[in-house]
């Protein structure tokens, strides 16, 4: 399986706006309710020009499989988000996908993830990315998982 990762563009807004809505993505997001097509439009729109974040599509073998979007912190660590599509689960890709991310897109860079209690798989990513669980998030139910070296400076 061969990994492509580009940034995304306003050709990605129907296959971002399905994985979003997915049931098993919604259920692990902070925000479980569904996104209205528009609303949807509107926050790619936004998210495409705001110069802190920006948004991947990974593609395997050349079909999307998985987004990846980074937003840089007050403290210069990037925050990571990813969704794994729907059809792509399963498979390892999500894994994959990021690791070879951190790789070519942030090599060297502090990574801060949110990821709700017990998703096991998001969990095991974190873990591939060097990252510890080190705090409660604000969010009730997730925790914020950061670099393994910005773990052990929380006393974590």
């Amino acid at each position: 399986m061969k990994l492509h990762i580009r940034p995304a563009t306003l050709d990605d807004a129907e296959c971002l706006f399905l994985w979003r809505n997915d049931e098993e993505t919604r259920r692990n997001s902070i925000n479980t309710d569904p996104v209205e097509r528009e609303s949807h439009v509107g926050w790619l729109t936004r998210s495409l020009t705001n110069s802190a974040r920006k948004l991947y599509i990974v593609e395997a073998d050349g079909i999307p499989a998985g987004t990846v979007r980074t937003d840089i912190l007050n403290d210069g660590a990037y925050e990571l988000s990813w969704t794994v599509a729907p059809e792509a689960r399963g498979k390892g890709i999500g894994k994959a996908m990021l690791v070879q991310f951190k790789q070519e897109v942030l090599p060297e860079a502090r990574i801060v993830a949110t990821i709700q209690d017990g998703n096991v798989a998001s969990e095991k990513i974190a873990q591939a990315l060097g990252l510890a669980k080190a705090e409660p998030a604000e969010h009730p139910g997730f925790s914020v998982w950061r670099s393994t070296s910005d773990a052990s400076e929380t006393g974590q």
